[in-house]
Parts: structure tokens; C-alpha cells; sequence
């Protein structure tokens, strides 16, 4: 099977080289926040129209037109499909304008504004940047994206496609129900995956170095000293550090979790509202979302079959007769007890067997299952399962 997949690598552009890429980016920048502007004035503004009127403005703008057409064109075509996205997903935003100061550069090319000549990258508009090539790629790139992080290191991420072979099938099933003092909690104990806790163990290096940012601001206005920017250099490569360190565990534990099991049962649970609440800062440190994302696509990027289970009532109803309970566990009781059987349990523990037993056959029909959309979800390929008791319990 193959695949399309990324891959990215470090820039090391030059003064000129990075003024160029800084520059087109606010030529792009410009043309995301004229779109913006046009959508809401009162228009939907699709790419064919965006186009036409690119190609007015580099007629008549001349710094518009210095520019690459490509990455302008890539431009408003990614915010035309936001915004598609946008009336289509309920619940999703609007494209939003992008701040001089607060967004950072991300440029788009296909394979007419760039090319890869003597191991480095040859942008549009005469643009050459060293490439750190820590891999070799394993097919001609269709596309690239350059962007700059936090830290002001510059990457390129480069769209190839890749020979993908299944695993050999596996026996296993696990159900997973997420959390915050850990992270993951499976109906195998083996598979459990602890809170990791790495921004909570460079905490005190952090405010360090946000005190030091705070000592040595200057009034707004006044341009940022070098002893500032030093700062807060420190304080992002602290937080970049500790993102790493998630990363590497989510995509090490959702390896191991794919390998042994066929039927992977997930809580399809969005912590977006932990944010609001006083576990904000650990449920961040525990990075749920990145996790449970690594995971739905390593499971089907190897055919695994991969269920996202519906939250609902999958705390209250009992694993081993399925009665639901008449009141809700507060977060202090860690102890699921059912009053009609009498089975005793963890919390987390009966919760995630519940959420396995839900995508049984007998529990999970035709109507309860359907398939996510894999351009914009995070579950391509996966399949989402409702809680058939949620239902039976809000007739009741």
C-alpha cells in the first residue's frame, strides 16, 4: 500500500535567504487577511474567485507581483478549504486574520515553485537554502511546506509517498479510556500509559525565564532588547522540549498498542473543555488530544480496525451487566460499584471495558457506526461508534 506521508527536515538559510522567505510571507499574509476580510463583509469567497482577483492585484501591485505566484495561489487555496471545512464541521471557526507579531511564517509550493538541486532547496524567486538531509527521502516530492517555529529555526516538510506494509494480524482487542492522572487506561494493565508530567518538571526553569522576560520588557512601542529576546528564546525551548518529549512517548506507546491488537476501541473524547477548568494545566502537560491522534493513525495506517466510542454514559454503566447508574460519579470517587450486580472496579478501568464492549456486534449495529470524513478529521479512516445506552438512557 502506498501512502502519502511527511517528511520534514532543518533549514539553514542565510541573512538573504531568510529575509526572502520573510518577506513572501507577508506578501501571503496580506492576501490570507484580504480573504478574511471579504468573507466577512458578507461573501463566501471561493478559490476560482480568490484567483481572479490575484491575478487583478499582481497586475496592478507591484510588490505583490515580486512575489511567487505559487505560494500566493497555495495560500488561498489552503483558506478556501478552511473555510469549506468550516461551514461544513459544525463547531469550527472561521478563518481568522493573521497578526504581524503573533503568527509565524508557513509558505506552501508544488512542484512548480521548488525543486531540489546539488542537496538543496531551490525555492521560486531565486531562493537557495541548505538543507539538513537527516534521512533520504523515498520519492520525488509533490509538494513543500516551509515554515518557522517558535525558536526561529526554519523547516521544510516535504509531501512524498511511501510504501506502507500492514502488520500481520493480530488477536487482541483493547478498549481506551482517557484521562488526567493517567493518561491512558486500558482493559489491558500492561498498556496503561502514565502521566508523563515533563512540562510539570521544567516548571521552575520556565518561570525563571519568564520572570526574566517580564524584568526586562520595555514599554509598548519600544522596540524588544536583546536580553529579551534571549529570554524568551529560553522559555521556548523549554516548552518545546517538554512537547518533544509527548511526542516521542505518545507515538512509542501507540506503536506498542497497534503491534498486539486488531480492534482498537477509543474514548472519543475532545478535552478542549479541560482548558476552562482547574486541571487545565496538568491535562495539557498529559497532551490527550496528541496521543489519541498518534494513535488513531498509526492503527490505520497499518489496517488496524479502530473505533472511536462516544463518551456518554460509558462512566456510569457497569461492564459486566451493563446497568446504568442512577446518579454521576463525582471526580473524587475513583471506584466504580454497581448496585445491581455488585462488580467493583477502578473508575478508568470499567469505563474503558465498557467502551470495548460497546463496538461488539450485538451492542453495535448499522445505524450506530459511521465513517469520518479523512481529509479534515483527525480519524481518517476510523469509525464512530455511538453509545447505544446513551439513548436508552435519555428515553428513560
Amino acid at each position: 500500500m502506498i501512502e502519502p506521508v511527511r517528511y520534514t527536515y532543518r533549514l539553514r538559510p542565510g541573512a538573504h535567504a531568510q529575509r526572502a522567505l520573510l518577506e513572501e510571507w507577508h506578501r501571503c499574509r496580506f492576501l490570507w487577511n484580504e480573504a478574511v476580510h471579504q468573507q466577512r463583509s458578507g461573501g463566501k469567497p471561493t478559490f476560482c474567485k480568490l484567483s481572479k482577483l490575484l491575478t487583478r492585484a499582481r497586475a496592478s501591485t507591484p510588490w505583490l507581483r515580486d512575489g511567487s505566484q505559487v505560494a500566493q495561489q497555495q495560500t488561498l487555496r489552503t483558506y478556501a478549504a478552511t473555510l469549506n471545512d468550516s461551514y461544513r464541521v459544525a463547531g469550527r471557526g472561521r478563518p481568522r486574520v493573521k497578526s504581524r507579531k503573533k503568527t509565524l511564517p508557513s509558505l506552501e509550493y508544488t512542484t512548480r515553485g521548488f525543486s531540489i538541486r546539488d542537496r538543496r532547496l531551490r525555492l521560486a524567486g531565486g531562493v537557495t537554502v541548505p538543507v539538513v538531509w537527516s534521512r533520504e527521502l523515498p520519492s520525488e516530492p509533490t509538494s513543500v511546506r516551509v515554515y518557522q517555529d517558535c525558536l526561529g529555526h526554519w523547516y521544510a516538510s516535504f509531501v512524498v509517498r511511501r510504501d506502507v506494509e500492514p502488520l500481520p494480524a493480530a488477536n487482541g482487542r483493547i478498549g481506551i479510556d482517557w484521562g488526567v492522572t493517567t493518561t491512558a487506561t486500558t482493559t489491558d494493565p500492561a498498556f496503561d500509559l502514565p502521566y508523563g508530567g515533563h512540562r510539570t518538571r521544567c516548571a521552575a526553569e520556565v518561570a525563571k525565564a519568564q520572570r526574566k522576560m517580564a524584568r526586562r520588557k520595555r514599554p509598548r512601542g519600544v522596540a524588544a532588547s536583546k536580553g529579551y529576546q534571549q529570554a524568551r528564546r529560553a522559555a521556548a525551548r523549554l516548552h518545546k522540549k517538554a512537547a518533544r518529549q509527548n511526542t516521542h512517548v505518545a507515538r512509542v506507546w501507540a506503536r506498542s498498542v497497534v503491534a498486539d491488537h486488531q480492534t482498537i476501541a477509543v474514548e472519543d473524547f475532545k478535552p478542549k473543555f479541560l482548558a476552562r477548568s482547574t486541571m487545565a494545566r496538568k491535562a495539557a502537560d498529559a497532551a490527550i488530544g496528541a496521543t489519541k491522534r498518534e494513535l488513531i493513525e498509526r492503527g490505520v495506517r497499518v489496517g488496524r480496525r479502530v473505533v472511536l466510542v462516544a463518551p456518554a454514559y460509558t462512566t456510569m454503566t457497569c461492564s459486566e451487566c451493563f446497568a446504568i447508574a442512577k446518579q454521576r460519579l463525582g471526580l473524587a470517587e475513583r471506584i466504580f460499584r454497581c448496585e445491581c450486580c455488585g462488580y467493583t472496579a477502578d473508575r478508568d478501568r470499567n469505563a474503558a471495558r465498557t467502551i470495548l464492549a460497546t463496538v461488539d456486534l450485538d451492542r453495535a449495529g448499522v445505524d450506530d457506526v459511521r465513517h469520518c470524513s479523512p481529509p479534515s478529521g483527525d480519524a481518517g479512516g476510523a469509525v464512530r461508534v455511538r453509545n447505544p445506552l446513551a439513548s436508552a438512557a435519555g428515553k428513560g
